[in-house]
């Protein structure tokens, strides 16, 4: 029960374009689309399907989750390049103002 009502929860915080567009598209076929959901609106036989189909409702969460994760590596490499602009930058700037001192 907690599990559906966080899955609810993130789900009422996505935003309209999230609850639009998947995030992956599918590789199957349309028959094998058909028979998965077939497989998937039943209820599980075996006790790990069983276990599993308990948390099937978090997967937009640990699909968001990822995304963001993915974000936060990019941006912290951009981070890092523009670091090291901005030191190469203030480099030339200390380069530019001392010949400007020194010649006056």
């Amino acid at each position: 029960q907690r599990i559906l009502r966080l899955a609810e929860m993130c789900r009422r915080l996505e935003t309209e374009e999230e609850k639009v567009l998947p995030f992956y598209s599918s590789s199957l076929g349309e028959e094998e689309q058909g028979d998965a959901q077939r497989v998937l609106e039943g209820p599980p036989a075996e006790p790990l399907a069983q276990a599993l189909w308990d948390y099937v409702g978090l997967e937009r969460f640990w699909q968001r989750f990822s995304k963001v994760k993915l974000e936060e590596k990019a941006l912290e490499k951009e981070r890092l390049s523009l670091r090291k602009r901005n030191r190469r930058l203030r480099e030339l700037l200390r380069g530019y103002l001392a010949g400007i001192s020194i010649t006056q």
